[in-house]
């Protein structure tokens, strides 16, 4: 299967079209994978003071990167606001106005969690009422949970918490719920932005534009971008210069109780993650675009040094042991040779959001100094 970019929206996003929801199951923390895993995520230590490894090719062993602080800063505690809003719904089947007429009572759904820490990042986190099982960041921590079986949508249990507006982007359902839920009364947005560093700043416009904070939404966007290239340029410091000595990555996306395994090319989001942290995207040299299922061919011919994985999936194929085993094809590579993997949490690694500066630098850590957790 081949999936277009249209709704493959926000990175990890992209998961909705590839595999059926429920089986994504609840984000959880790190796992060590295969047992020789080093964890990385004290951030208190700036990069380039980092005990970096000498040659990052040759390095051996698996790492965890991990977000030293998760919480979400908040651009403006009282944002100037304005309602109602009118603004543009990309609905699955086409655009359609939506007013927004009160934001006393939000929710805030996606695959990645990352509208809600929008949402938060804006100044309107005490208004959020409830959560999906992705919004993970302490802030919201104590929330109601209103999905279920992985990211579906319970109905009841968001018609409970009696939300005035849902800002999605699609990726969890099924839809016709959340169509339901409009015509049960509740003004519901579809935001759509691109899985890349400068969609970042576009979903913090879009959700301020919905939630009318557009003057927020500015600020929160221009302060994320600045992080965000604030935080490419220092790792770009720490990172092989030379073309011939950068990492060649390749991110794999693995469910092994279901026999999953994707490799997510360009348009998915992880091309851009893996360039921001100084890599090469193995898939995006060998043609790969978008998400499809991993061949022997593919992996032989890209030749990774290392593989990026999400930690639940690394750990549903029974770690690295389980999955050289499984797929002895990925044995043949660099990356497996060197039992070179770095895993993160699924709702984390691609969710270009709030979160985005914190994620990159938890990466170039565990990739560029793995030995420092």
């Amino acid at each position: 299967m081949t999936v277009s970019p249209r709704r493959t929206v926000r990175g990890a996003s992209v998961l909705a079209a590839v595999v059926v929801a429920s089986l994504l199951g609840a984000c959880s923390g790190p796992i060590a994978v295969g047992g020789d895993s080093a964890a990385v995520g004290d951030q208190s230590v700036p990069l380039a003071e980092l005990a970096l490894v000498d040659d990052p090719r040759a390095f051996e062993g698996a790492s965890t990167a991990l977000l030293a602080d998760s919480s979400v800063d908040v651009v403006a505690e009282d944002p100037e606001q304005t309602l109602p809003s009118t603004v543009t719904s990309r609905d699955l089947d086409g655009d359609t106005d939506v007013t927004v007429t009160s934001t006393d009572r939000i929710l805030g759904l996606d695959i990645s969690g990352s509208i809600a820490a929008t949402i938060f990042g804006l100044g309107l986190g005490d208004s959020v009422v409830g959560r999906d099982v992705s919004t993970t960041f302490p802030e919201a921590a104590e929330l109601p949970l209103i999905t279920s079986g992985g990211h579906a949508v319970n109905s009841e249990a968001v018609l409970a918490l009696r939300p005035t507006v849902l800002i999605t982007d699609g990726t969890i359902g099924p839809t016709d719920v959340i169509l339901q839920l409009r015509e049960a009364g509740i003004a519901v947005v579809f935001v759509d932005t691109d899985p890349s560093m400068e969609g970042v700043g576009e979903l913090a416009r879009q959700v301020a534009a919905a939630l009318g904070v557009s003057p927020a939404g500015e600020l929160l966007a221009a302060d994320l971008q600045q992080q965000i290239t604030d935080k490419i340029a220092e790792i770009a410091e720490i990172s092989p210069a030379d073309p011939a000595d950068k990492l060649r990555i390749l991110f794999l996306y693995l469910r092994g109780g279901a026999g999953i395994y994707y490799l997510f090319g360009e348009e998915s989001g992880a091309d851009e993650l893996i360039t921001a942290v100084g890599g090469i995207d193995v898939a995006g040299e060998i043609g790969w675009t978008g998400m499809k299922p991993m061949t022997d061919e593919a992996l032989v011919a890209g030749n990774p040094d290392l593989i990026l994985v999400m930690t639940d999936g690394i750990e549903s194929a029974g770690g690295v042991d389980g999955l050289l085993e499984t797929k002895p094809a990925i044995g043949l590579t660099l990356a497996g040779q060197h039992r070179r993997f770095v895993d993160m949490a699924d709702g984390e690694i691609l969710s270009f959001g709030p979160r985005t500066p914190a994620v990159l630098d938890a990466l170039a850590r565990a990739i560029y100094a793995p030995s420092a957790g």
